[in-house]
């Protein structure tokens, strides 16, 4: 575990701001990692944010919560492009109430909205691994929630931070925003499928309209904090056939070379 957390501090292009003072078990570590590149619009970003902040507050998020073996979680949120942006870091809080849950969906809705530059997954996935890895929770499970709309294209290759992660006993799941192509083959869903998500149990969930993103979020919170497969989807984990062919998890750096080249 500490070659691991050395690995996955090494990899990150962030410093981790210091974990909470408070501690305890909980049902689950939870890192929202939440992507704020320029391929989004800022109209888009703001409802991706929204989206959150009424997930956080929603009743089926607290009963959710409150279900838990424990009844208690540990979450964070971050926002990432190129890096992860340190002043959107909200750090480690115990959700056990509706009160707790908005307290944190409070915070969230304060944060001005802004927009960076690149996509690097791999970033994002290493702050938060290092960041559970370094806090003061003990949680039956450990989740890193991924949203993105693009492909690694900036930084350390995503599958490698993705495989140490995992190895440390973390779970990622993704939400593949796909309002537009994303370049990669197959579809981003699937790149996230092969490439950024893993763990039991893991999966991705795609959105297509931003107007869904609010349940999108929501029914992703639910999932993770309840520990429950979604009943469908395109790439379920557990249901992925070993002859299907592989996303390129390099095609981000490949259509970025091209650019440049161009």
């Amino acid at each position: 575990m500490l070659t691991t957390l050395a690995m996955l501090m090494g990899l990150s292009a962030s410093p981790v701001v210091a974990a909470a003072t408070g501690g305890g078990e909980v049902d689950v570590e939870l890192a929202l990692a939440v992507d704020v590149s320029r391929s989004m619009d800022y109209e888009e970003v703001r409802i991706q944010r929204q989206g959150y902040v009424e997930a956080l507050s929603h009743p089926e998020f607290i009963n959710a919560v409150k279900g838990g073996l424990i009844g208690r979680i540990a979450i964070t949120y971050y926002e990432w492009a190129g890096e992860v942006d340190p002043a959107s870091v909200i750090d480690w809080q115990v959700i056990e109430t509706a009160q707790d849950a908005a307290a944190f969906a409070e915070k969230l809705a304060a944060r001005p909205v802004a927009t960076q530059r690149r996509t690097s997954i791999s970033a994002a996935i290493s702050y938060g691994a290092t960041s559970i890895i370094s806090n003061n929770y003990r949680g039956i499970r450990q989740v890193i929630d991924v949203s993105g709309d693009g492909p690694n294209n900036i930084g350390v290759p995503v599958q490698p931070v993705r495989d140490k992660a995992v190895e440390a006993g973390i779970v990622i799941n993704g939400l593949a925003i796909m309002l537009r192509p994303s370049g990669t083959s197959g579809g981003l869903d699937r790149y996230y499928s092969d490439c950024v998500a893993g763990g039991p149990g893991s999966f991705v969930l795609p959105v297509h309209d931003i107007g869904d993103f609010a349940i999108a979020v929501r029914r992703k919170l639910v999932m993770e904090v309840s520990n429950v497969m979604p009943d469908r989807g395109p790439y379920p984990g557990i249901q992925r056939i070993a002859a299907e062919p592989k996303a390129d998890c390099m095609s981000g750096e490949r259509q970025w070379q091209e650019f440049l080249d161009r």
